[in-house]
Parts: C-alpha cells; structure tokens; sequence
C-alpha cells in the first residue's frame, strides 16, 4: 500500500518509493529501505517535505541497545577516518609525482563523513582525538575537514556549501608534500629562510587544486584562505578584514586548532583548554575571527567528545557526550584510578547530576596511557 509521509514521520525501515513533495529539485537515484537516520537527514537537507512509502515492504528497525548503536557508530567512524588517510596519501604521492588529482575520491570520502557526523557527530569528533604521532601530515587535513564539517553544521550552513568546504579543508595542505622533510618535520623553531621556503606550501596547494578537474572555486577558496589573518599579515596574499570571506575565517580557525592539538613525533599537543585560549588570545591580536572562534568552542565543546578529563573522585574519564545547556558537565565515561594508578571497572556517570565534577582536562600520554587502547577497551565495555 502507498502512502504519504512527512519527513518528520519517516522511520528506519521505511521503503521509499518517490519524493511527493519539495522546495528544491532533489531526485532519488533509486526506492529502497532507510537505513540509517542520516538517509532522513540528507532528504531534510535536501529540501524534500514529503515523499510516498510502500508500507507493505517495511522493514522492522533492528532491536539494538543504545550502547551497540554508539560502538557501531565509532567503527563506522574509524573505518572513514582509515579510509580518508588511505585517499589522502594518495593525492600526497600523486602531488609530489605531478599526476593530476582525482577528485572523485575525495567528494566520496567527505560525504560520507558528512553523513556521519549528520547522524552521529560525536562519534567522529571522538576518533578525530585519537592520533598517530607519526602520520601527522595525512591526518592533519582529515582533521580539519572533520572539524570544518562539524563547524558549518553547528552554523547551519547548507549542505551542498558543507560538501565543497570538507573538500577545500582535506586539501588545503596538499601543497605540503613539496616541502623538504628537513623543514617540514624540524623538531624546533624554524630560521626565517626556513619559514619563508614553508609558506610556499599554501601556494604548492593552490597551483595543485587549480589543476585539479571538478574542483569548486569555493573548495580552492577554502584552501587558499587557511592562513590569511584580519590584521594582513598572513599569506600568502596577506588579505586583510572584510576580504576575507567567512568560511576563509573559519577554516584558519580549524587549521589551527588541529595542529595545536594534535601529537606529533616531537612534541605533544595541547590540552583543548589551552588551545581554546590560544585561539581566543589570536583573535584579541586580530588574527581571526573573535565570534567565530566563540562559535567553534562552543561547537566543540569545553570539554570536547572524545577527550580526556581528571574528575575530583581523582578518576581518567573519557568525555562521551555533551549535555546542551551545561557545557562544563558532560556525559563521561570513568575507567582508571589516578591513584592507584591502574584501570578500573568502567562506569558511566552524567556529572550533570553527579557529585563529581572535572577538575581539568589532561592528556592520555602525561599518565602513560595509550588512546587507541582506552577506547578500544571502552568499545568492548559497550
């Protein structure tokens, strides 16, 4: 039997035949069954209201915990991020080859990151946190189209505009990999001859992206812009203020968030509330955007999902969720005694209606421990 349903009314399980009604010009490449929330919310972005249903070929939800849900939805996580690196490393070799870069991957990676963090933006904020010391170069721009990607939803930016930001953030630092090793991997601080030959990459990024077929020029605006500042002392065009477009402003803000965050061969990130007031002082110095960076901490979080906490019980907790309106007292997940210096029955805790509170946030590395193992092990747990 046919049906009309509002999107607000469609269920998992449900066997769309047609689109009924809608404001924009959205097709359907074939009817099928809703598989996941985030098929709803791609129609929704797509601007389709309605759409008819075979209510005789409905299929029941799989009967899952809440808790087999979350595990299945940071697997997902972590199988998109792995692939993301696999693709990113191609276009690294690809680049430093000179071959022309094939887009198509890219566009196919970044949607389904989009998909994800639509259904499940925790998830992949989670994942964005566990890194590999020694692959920062190809995590680094899988990091900050993660982020860019959950910056412009928490805007509300439409979907096809997240679509070519998320592309123009995987590749902003493709230029990178025409950087010597000797520069681009120097443990400490750069000479000025060495700096001037590193801030060739913003431009090795653009001559490469021009290049590239089916590329937006909102995708190479996107790269082009990471490191211009509002007062004009970026590069590589020292564009100054209002040239600079929003989304220019928002990926510098992202760009500089990962790589103050992220762990490296030589040097340890920042605890996120450290890097939040490194942001924060950069925008009093007129570097970026003071309400955007507003905006990306709170998008982020104070403490962000996915990072680590010291409660006052004197536990590790892994931050697990958000709570919307208490933003210092999210969901976590406790499982190791500082102490006694050893892991403990895991234990989740709403500190929202708990007794216990943060104290601060602190880094898996200052307690010996690994985060590829804390959350796995939190995985097993549910």
């Amino acid at each position: 039997m046919l049906k009309e349903k509002k999107i607000t009314e469609l269920n998992i399980g449900d066997f769309v035949v047609k689109i009924a009604s809608q404001s924009g010009s959205y097709k359907l490449t074939a009817s099928g069954h809703i598989k996941n929330s985030a098929v709803i919310n791609n129609l929704k972005s797509k601007q389709v209201h309605s759409v008819i249903v075979d209510t005789s070929k409905a299929k029941a939800a799989e009967n899952k915990s809440k808790k087999q849900i979350v595990t299945e939805q940071v697997k997902q996580a972590q199988a998109i991020f792995k692939q993301s690196k696999v693709i990113q490393k191609k276009l690294f070799d690809d680049a430093l080859s000179g071959a022309t870069i094939e887009l198509g991957p890219v566009v196919d990676v970044t949607n389904k990151s989009i998909d994800a963090i639509i259904e499940s933006p925790d998830s992949l904020a989670c994942i964005v946190n566990i890194r590999a010391k020694d692959e920062y170069l190809l995590e680094h721009s899988v990091a900050v189209s993660v982020y860019m990607t959950l910056f412009a939803r928490y805007l509300e930016i439409d979907r096809d505009i997240i679509e070519q930001l998320a592309i123009g953030a995987f590749l902003h630092d493709i230029g990178k990999i025409k950087i010597p090793d000797s520069i681009l991997n120097k443990p400490g601080k750069l000479t000025d001859e060495e700096f001037t030959i590193m801030k060739t990459h913003a431009n090795h990024s653009i001559d490469i992206i021009e290049k590239t077929p089916g590329v937006s020029e909102l995708s190479l605006e996107v790269a082009a812009l990471h490191h211009e500042k509002l007062n004009g002392q970026g590069y590589p065009f020292r564009i100054k203020g209002e040239n600079i477009s929003q989304y220019g402003r928002m990926i510098a803000i992202c760009d500089i968030f990962d790589a103050l965050t992220a762990n490296r061969v030589y040097k340890d990130g920042f605890p996120h509330s450290k890097a939040f007031a490194i942001l924060r002082e950069l925008a009093q110095q007129n570097h970026l955007d003071a309400s955007l960076v507003d905006h990306f901490i709170r998008c982020v979080g104070v403490f962000p999902v996915g990072s680590l906490v010291q409660l006052e019980s004197k536990k590790l907790a892994l931050v697990k969720q958000r709570n919307e309106g208490d933003p210092t007292n999210p969901k976590v997940h406790s499982f190791y005694s500082v102490q006694l210096n050893q892991y403990l029955n895991t234990q989740e805790i709403d500190l929202k209606a708990s007794d216990d509170f943060i104290v601060k946030g602190v880094r898996a590395e200052e307690f010996n421990l690994d985060m590829n193992q804390i959350i796995e092990m939190l995985m097993m747990d549910g």
